[in-house]
């Protein structure tokens, strides 16, 4: 009980920074309706087997959404770290796990809020909404931006410095997000392409959101994903939580 009231209030704490600086909810949402607004029409004239591209264009963007929504965390991290703010946590009986999971929550919280935003928008534009799928979608999606928060927060902690930290982020951003289909489906690529991406977490959650995004949940797709997705999200938050045990001492 105690365990759920720190993550509550911890969560609650960067809610309200959100809140008081709402600017960075906006800005998380100007890139994925650009993408829908400026690019999505272009793919209606490539030879893609679907009659709706924006069917498989979505699923991607908000795949990007959630993979990026977690990304700035360890910015938060470090700049808490050299204002003091981690330091006052050091003396506090808190659990190193809530430090960590309460800021996590709330990426998770805001990208459910954008994702939600983005699906309202892409009908407008002729996404074909199936509720059902979403939904499996949206958890899915969901511990992907746990797992990408926790893990920028764990470097933030590591590294200690803006320098370090952005070189290994940005660095590990562009490959992954070109190896995991968002933009167009990799089976339009070339095989080695398509055998490098088995590698990519991501290409998995892509390839499972078009999917469910069609409203089918039983498919090999979602299984594969849910079975890589889970373990990976129990793995980087147990090793987040170790790294925040130390760290915060």
């Amino acid at each position: 009980m105690k365990l759920f009231l720190e993550i509550a209030l911890l969560f609650k704490r960067k809610a309200l920074e959100t809140i008081r600086q709402p600017v960075w909810i906006i800005s998380g949402l100007i890139t994925p309706l650009l993408y829908l607004i400026f690019f999505g029409p272009l793919l209606k004239g490539l030879n893609i087997a679907d009659d709706n591209v924006l069917n498989l264009f979505l699923p991607g963007i908000l795949s990007l959404l959630a993979f990026g929504s977690g990304m700035g965390a360890g910015w938060g991290v470090v700049w808490e770290l050299q204002s003091g703010v981690i330091e006052r946590f050091r003396v506090m009986p808190i659990s190193r796990f809530s430090l960590m999971f309460g800021p996590v929550l709330r990426d998770v919280i805001i990208f459910i809020i954008q994702a939600l935003f983005v699906i309202l928008i892409g009908s407008i534009f002729g996404f074909d909404i199936h509720w059902a799928g979403s939904a499996v979608m949206l958890l899915l999606l969901s511990m992907m931006t746990a797992i990408i928060s926790a893990w920028s927060a764990s470097l933030g902690l590591i590294f200690q410095n803006i320098e370090s930290l952005a070189a290994v982020v940005t660095g590990l951003q562009l490959p992954l997000t070109l190896l995991s289909g968002a933009m167009l489906p990799i089976s339009v690529g070339p095989k080695w392409l398509q055998i490098i991406a088995h590698i990519n977490p991501l290409y998995y959650t892509v390839e499972a959101s078009r999917t469910l995004a069609k409203g089918t949940i039983n498919s090999s797709a979602v299984l594969y994903a849910f079975l890589i997705i889970v373990p990976l999200t129990v793995l980087v938050l147990g090793w987040a939580a170790q790294v925040y045990r130390k760290a915060i001492s």
